[in-house]
């Protein structure tokens, strides 16, 4: 997870190791393998809620995300969290760079 200041705005890029199945494949004895997905993702600045994304089956696995901030200065805290649908949860956090 990066987020680089350029100018006024912040760029945000983080991958997420996730499975992200969607509960459609066959694994190799023709068995469905069970939905595994993220269903919200959030991120913080400064602890305040800048953005909420909800997901579903049609991401593909281990997701590339990419968001812009207007408001981050030099050395704020962006923290990410996430929740899939069988109740894990990820959470990830970075302090702003300049670019």
């Amino acid at each position: 997870m990066r987020a680089k200041l350029i100018n006024d705005t912040t760029e945000v890029k983080m991958i997420i190791n996730h499975p992200m199945e969607t509960g459609r494949k066959k694994d190799d004895f023709g068995q469905l393998i069970p939905a595994h997905f993220i269903q919200l993702l959030t991120a913080k600045l400064n602890g305040q809620p800048v953005i909420e994304m909800q997901w579903g089956t049609g991401i593909s696995k281990n997701p590339y995300v990419t968001f812009y901030l207007k408001s981050a200065k030099v050395d704020d805290k962006i923290v990410v969290n996430w929740v899939d649908n069988l109740g894990k949860t990820g959470e990830g956090e970075v302090l702003v760079t300049a670019g």
